[in-house]
């Protein structure tokens, strides 16, 4: 099999369940948003030092693809004989306990910090950026079509995860976060 199928030569692609949509369609914008996550994340567990964060990094990685097919799967029902796995509440449930893991070891917030310390944690502040720019792109969808209430809520929940693990980075390395002076 080719890898090019000349099906997107006229700039419409193919959902799950065969609908034809413009490659520039709010979905196409947030799922290749996802993808966009997805591929900087696996450039970010390179330089991440801390084995316990790119362990969880590899993890999301898997997640987020479920959200990239259950983003290119219209919730309708001639869909459902796809079997196309889907973000439950389960999902984010997740999230908010590896973000109370490693925040509980973590100093409070007092200040606002800007992204940067270690190479790893400024790439984990990249991808929370591109994360946030996801989240945009599906509230956008949201407001077109019916996409659940699950997608938006991970979301969110990986930028926050994403914040925290740049803090706990830094702190594992003993570099301090950059403050945010105004």
């Amino acid at each position: 099999m080719k890898i090019y199928t000349k099906t997107g030569d006229e700039g419409l692609t193919g959902l799950f369940g065969g609908e034809r949509v413009s490659k520039d369609s709010a979905r196409i914008e947030a799922y290749g948003t996802v993808d966009e996550l997805n591929s900087f994340i696996g450039l970010t567990v390179t330089e991440i030092k801390n084995e316990e964060i790119k362990t969880l990094l590899l993890k999301l990685q898997n997640q987020l693809f479920v959200l990239g097919s259950d983003l290119a799967t219209p919730l309708v029902e001639k869909n459902k004989k796809y079997n196309i796995p889907r973000l439950t509440k389960e999902s984010y449930l997740e999230l908010e306990k590896e973000i109370d893991y490693f925040e509980a070891k973590l100093e409070p917030l007092k200040n606002f910090i800007l992204p940067g310390g270690t190479k790893g944690a400024a790439l984990l502040h990249v991808c929370r950026s591109i994360t946030r720019r996801a989240e945009r792109q599906i509230v956008s969808l949201k407001k077109e079509v019916n996409i659940g209430d699950n997608i938006l809520i991970f979301v969110n929940r990986v930028s926050d995860l994403l914040f925290v693990l740049a803090r706990y980075e830094n702190h594992w390395l003993n570099v301090d976060d950059t403050k945010w002076e105004a």
